[in-house]
């Protein structure tokens, strides 16, 4: 179970499968099925209740699970939470300030295009610490919280794996 907020309002609970780029599952306790597909790198083109929709991302944060997409040329801020998350919440420790950082990892496969940050610089929540081409799109992985890089093990113009160390806190 998925809850996905819009522009920090609409709160939709969702369970979606996807497979072969047909989308199904439920959207607030509805069934839906809906088709996606790339229409150019990084452009997608859904069909979702027989209506048509273009769509892109514009900035992807899959640490803090955020996305800016641009639906037919207007764009939305999107949070998504878990079932994991929404626990977290409840019991009051969902701040991302109270976790202890320890690695940055690669939150899928891509390319270092370029790193931002060096040993031993102090790095504040936010900040930008690298930026991983994934999907033909460029994903900036920011530092979760405030702290000082101890080791930055990624290279610029290599190619890394999901959940590949990136940087050491």
């Amino acid at each position: 179970m998925y809850k996905v907020s819009i522009n920090g309002k609409k709160a939709l609970k969702s369970e979606i499968k996807s497979q072969n780029g047909i989308i199904s599952g439920q959207l607030n306790d509805k069934d839906i099925e809906a088709s996606i597909i790339e229409t150019n790198p990084g452009e997608y083109h859904l069909l979702l209740n027989h209506k048509s929709y273009n769509f892109n991302i514009v900035k992807a944060d899959f640490a803090e699970k955020k996305l800016v997409l641009k639906v037919n040329g207007q764009k939305f801020n999107v949070d998504v939470k878990d079932k994991f998350d929404e626990l977290l919440h409840n019991l009051g420790m969902d701040s991302v300030a109270s976790k202890k950082v320890n690695d940055i990892k690669a939150p899928m496969p891509g390319m270092v295009l370029n790193i931002l940050v060096g040993e031993g610089q102090a790095v504040k929540k936010g900040d930008s610490l690298l930026v991983l081409e994934a999907m033909k799109m460029e994903n900036i992985l920011k530092s979760p919280a405030d702290g000082i890089i101890k080791k930055v093990v990624a290279s610029k113009g290599t190619a890394v794996e999901k959940n590949q160390l990136l940087i050491q806190f």
